[in-house]
């Protein structure tokens, strides 16, 4: 008796697993390895550009993708270098967006050394067999000319060197009016959130479908 149970359960079993299996193969994961601009600092999560992103993909029929949202608040492109094999390891993801840099930016962080680790994290996603998405930033003129545009160019000229989608500026039409920042001038208003979407949207939705 224990037997006949044993290989009827073993039977329902295989059939689960093998009904199951398309779904499990046309399943297919984005990861976002970003900072504070996406990790919702100062706005409430679900109205957070990458809430909103979950919600555009359900609605235009991508439900095979899953988000995974990495980005830590202050992050740098050292933490993103040191954290990102282990989190392509763990997600196997077929697109990774890139959303790191500007926290380099703000500290003064020599610009070689963030092309270096942009560069090298761009390498290592698209070893993967995955799909790099970079997002571009600009930093305050404050910081001096020749900085701020060395700094600005470090995006396009690594997405030309590796042949990647590039979003060329993340906050374009938010950084420079007042009701979509937050107070500290650096932080997007949860006004400003689904035009950050928008940014970044054409350069992405392509690699969805």
């Amino acid at each position: 008796m224990n037997t006949v149970l044993l290989y009827v359960r073993s039977i329902i079993f295989l059939l689960v697993a093998l009904f199951a299996l398309p779904a499990m193969a046309g399943q297919q994961t984005l990861l976002i390895l970003g900072d504070s601009l996406s990790a919702a600092y100062g706005v409430p999560s679900e109205t957070a550009w990458v809430q909103l992103l979950r919600q555009r993909m359900q609605d235009n029929g991508l439900d095979n993708w899953q988000v995974v949202n990495a980005s830590i608040s202050g992050e740098t492109t050292d933490g993103g270098v040191r954290r990102l094999p282990e989190l392509i390891e763990k997600n196997s993801p077929s697109v990774v967006i890139i959303e790191l840099g500007g926290n380099d930016g703000l500290r003064g962080f020599p610009p070689k050394v963030i092309k270096s680790n942009l560069a090298s994290m761009v390498e290592r996603v698209q070893n993967s067999g995955a799909q790099a998405v970079l997002v571009g930033m600009q930093i305050p003129p404050n910081y001096g000319q020749r900085y701020t545009h060395m700094f600005a160019e470090l995006f396009p000229a690594i997405s030309d060197s590796y042949n990647t989608a590039l979003v060329p500026f993340f906050l374009e039409g938010i950084y420079n009016k007042d009701t979509l920042m937050q107070d500290d001038g650096i932080h997007p208003t949860a006004e400003a959130q689904p035009m950050l979407l928008e940014n970044i949207w054409p350069v992405l939705s392509p690699l969805l479908e």
